[in-house]
């Protein structure tokens, strides 16, 4: 089943609901510099690359803060959070659903729990459990990547059961949580995420002061 679809409009639905000026999870940026990356990685090589490439990421912020001020009115920024909902221009590779599913599954789901998560008072979605199965098979594809700058073993688990080695080292810790919640921590929203973690208190310690995510 291809979840990046609904994702995009819950995604959409909650930057709409939020309005141009509201908080997110992601450092320095409030909802309206959200939509415009949004709707730029879509249309805008460059910004792609800033995600990636360190020499393209001034160029990808200010392409991002410049659609983000010209976004700041309510309907200037309803119109850019439709036309990110619209979908992907004709030649995007996006179209591809491979692709899409590849790049947008976990980017729409972090994003709206960027906004949901940004406020003093917020509950976790119940997930689709196909949903949350997809969300957790894209997380054990590229969870080596986004614990690497961490010293120490990780695995990851579901309160179900399943788990997977994300990293192995001679002392490891366990986290422990919902598929979403373990995405999030694993994207550096750490403090945001309810997860739970099992090992020795100085390892624990240390995974709680460390750097994760890209």
């Amino acid at each position: 089943m291809h979840f990046v679809d609904p994702s995009r409009e819950v995604l959409a639905e909650t930057l709409l609901a939020a309005g141009p000026d509201a908080a997110t999870l992601c450092t320095g940026w409030r909802t309206q510099e959200l939509a415009a990356h949004l709707f730029l990685r879509e249309r805008n090589a460059g910004v792609g690359l800033g995600l990636i490439l360190r020499a393209f990421a001034r160029a990808s912020d200010a392409s991002t803060r410049k659609l983000a001020a010209k976004s700041s009115t309510a309907d200037a920024y309803a119109r850019l959070v439709e036309q990110f909902r619209s979908g992907p221009p004709a030649l995007s590779p996006m179209r591809i659903k491979a692709v899409d599913e590849s790049s947008n599954l976990i980017e729409y789901f972090v994003h709206t729990e960027d906004v949901r998560r940004a406020t003093d008072r917020w509950a976790p979605r119940a997930l689709d459990e196909e949903y949350s199965d997809a969300l957790w098979s894209e997380l054990v594809k590229r969870a080596a990547i986004l614990y690497r700058g961490v010293d120490l073993g990780i695995v990851l688990v579901q309160p179900s059961g399943p788990r997977h080695v994300a990293k192995r080292a001679p002392v490891s810790v366990a986290i422990v949580g919902e598929p979403g919640e373990l995405l999030m921590h694993a994207h550096g929203r750490t403090e945001h995420a309810l997860v739970t973690f099992e090992g020795q208190p100085d390892a624990v310690a240390l995974l709680q002061t460390a750097e994760v995510g890209l």
